[in-house]
């Protein structure tokens, strides 16, 4: 949107209107002792249970073959992926700042998302939202107490970030600190576990590394506290937000590649790092829903899923609870269910689960806390043009400056009371452990302590050597993701946690097909090539249940294209090599021990 209020496109509550008001009549039935609603739906319909990431993927590749589509939402389409309105921060005109229960972050070393983004139209864009990405080109490891390693990240046409000679000094000064603490013996065995995992075969990494912590698998338990700190804690809080003691070595370092190829531009789909170049929904949600509005897909919002009904080898209904607290049976021909894991699982009945064991399964998937919080400024922070890793903070700190990365944007003359200049949108991934303030867990604080926190072991990783980066008085006001409830109680909840990936739990993850002819599973849990909680996975799952729909009905409809992570093809020799050896009961050729 441009600051007259027209377009770039229309606000989220003018598109949550429209998509109301075509979505008039659901396709809804009676059951018994349950509100009775529409007549039976026509065949080629599908109920899609979820409107984040991966029920609005499904939505829009139903769509596009012709189907029946209406995404039953219980809070807001988008998912974890929206953004969101402070409320009551809009003065003047102005719309309400934004906020969003975490940044976003879409790497080049995606292709199923990028795919699903080109296809979205947006105003003045040749290739749909897509083109409302931008690409940070550095980023930072913050130490506290020490200077902050600035590491750019190169790609053709990317403009460097301008630096001044106090920084470019800061930049050599970390740069030497990092290479002198960690020993050069710890780099070379780095070096070698990383070709080690590079040369395993497929089976070496499903089984053995599967089943070893990354933590074990580089011995970080034996080396200097700056190897802990930036190749074991850093690097897997950057890749796949998750703790390095309980993260399979599997999933680190598959990603792990896939990010060093995106380095030297192999099988990239852009730049290492890309954000939007605007709200969330601004540039990339609201389109979307308006796109799938105009493709006929029908959207309930506040509709919350209860039970997947099932009788007779197939699921007879979605039984679901509409904003008035009036419980229905949703029936269609085909049921993707797109909820997270840890609310899908609680609509699977004792019936159902015994016609499908690997839905039982599910209930040994982990989640964790990560969430985000903003700060707003009445001063531009001097931060880098990129994401930084606050690697000794408590909390495991990770954040972004928004402001400089929306072009098109004018911050105090669009959002809030007119003097929030930026917006410092950081993201909470330890909960569990006690803070630099208070001496208690994130949970063990109330809101405001949290946030208090949260603000001091910012400062903490950047006033530290001789800067004011953050001021007290540059701070606007705070927002704290409202899925998150009951801190400083005893039983604190979110409703947003964030699939984690401990050893072992490759093996749990359902298929997107499931033994249930009209039942399909999509979401960053389901098993797909990108074995990590990503809007990546939740895409290609999409793709990979309605892939499973399409053969089932026997439609002569084009699949969708499923891209997996890229693989070098030069070290496929050295794979099969290692897959002999692991045959015969030998290690990986190159490893050490």
């Amino acid at each position: 949107m441009d600051r007259s209020g027209t377009s770039r496109g229309t606000s989220r509550r003018t598109f949550m209107a429209g998509a109301a008001a075509v979505g008039g009549t659901a396709a809804l039935a009676s059951a018994a002792g349950i509100t009775s609603a529409a007549a039976a739906p026509a065949p080629g319909s599908v109920a899609v249970l979820g409107g984040g990431v991966a029920g609005l993927t499904a939505a829009h590749e139903l769509a596009e073959r012709g189907f029946a589509v209406t995404v039953y939402e219980r809070r807001a389409l988008g998912g974890k992926a929206r953004s969101m309105d402070v409320p009551g921060s809009g003065r003047g005109g102005r719309r309400p700042l934004p906020a969003e229960h975490g940044f976003r972050f879409i790497p080049g070393i995606y292709h199923n998302l990028p795919d699903t983004m080109r296809r979205i139209p947006f105003p003045g864009n040749a290739n749909g939202v897509w083109d409302n990405l931008v690409a940070p080109p550095e980023m930072s490891f913050a130490r506290t107490g020490r200077e902050d390693l600035r590491i750019p990240l190169p790609w053709p046409g990317h403009r460097p970030a301008e630096l001044t000679l106090d920084e470019i000094r800061r930049a050599l000064t970390a740069m030497l600190d990092t290479a002198l603490g960690i020993p050069a013996h710890e780099t070379a065995y780095f070096q070698n576990r990383v070709l080690v995992f590079l040369t395993s075969c497929d089976e070496r990494r499903d089984e053995v590394w599967e089943r070893t912590p990354w933590w074990d698998f580089i011995r970080a338990e034996r080396m200097s506290y700056d190897y802990q700190r930036m190749l074991a804690i850093g690097l897997t809080r950057n890749i796949v937000a998750t703790k390095a003691e309980e993260a399979s070595t599997r999933t680190v370092a598959t990603l792990l590649e896939a990010f060093v190829f995106n380095a030297l531009g192999r099988g990239a789909d852009g730049p290492l790092d890309r954000i939007l170049d605007a709200p969330t929904n601004e540039a990339w949600i609201d389109p979307w829903v308006a796109h799938l509005t105009s493709l006929g897909v029908r959207f309930r919002v506040g509709w919350s899923v209860r039970e997947m009904a099932y009788g007779d080898g197939r699921i007879t209904a979605a039984v679901v609870e509409d904003p008035q607290g009036a419980r229905r049976a949703v029936t269609a021909d085909h049921y993707v269910s797109a909820m997270p894991v840890e609310h899908a699982r609680r609509t699977w009945g004792p019936a159902l689960r015994a016609a499908d064991p690997q839905l039982a399964r599910c209930d040994r998937l982990h989640t964790d806390w990560m969430t985000g919080i903003q700060f707003y400024l009445t001063e531009r922070a001097p931060l880098l043009h990129g994401h930084l890793n606050c690697v000794d903070s408590p909390w495991a700190l990770t954040a972004i400056q928004q402001a400089g990365h929306w072009p098109d944007r004018d911050f105090p003359a669009d959002y809030g009371d007119g003097t929030v200049v930026d917006c410092l949108s950081v993201d909470v991934s330890e909960w569990d452990r006690p803070g630099i303030l208070y001496g208690r867990t994130a949970k063990q604080c109330t809101r405001a302590e949290v946030a208090k926190e949260v603000w001091a072991q910012l400062k903490a990783a950047l006033n530290d050597t001789g800067r004011t980066v953050l001021k007290d008085s540059a701070l606007h006001s705070w927002f704290l993701d409202p899925g998150v409830d009951g801190l400083g109680t005893p039983n604190p909840t979110n409703e947003d946690e964030l699939l984690i990936h401990p050893v072992g739990t490759f093996h749990l993850r359902p298929t997107a097909a499931t033994a249930i002819p009209n039942f399909y599973l999509a979401g960053d849990y389901v098993s797909v090539d990108i074995d990590l909680a990503t809007m990546e996975g939740a895409n290609a799952s999409a793709r990979q249940a309605v892939n499973a729909l399409l053969n089932r009905t026997g439609s002569a409809a084009p699949r969708c294209t499923v891209t997996p992570l890229f693989r070098a093809p030069e070290f496929e020799a050295l794979k099969r090599h290692d897959r002999a050896r692991l045959r015969w009961g030998l290690p990986n050729a190159f490893d050490l021990g």
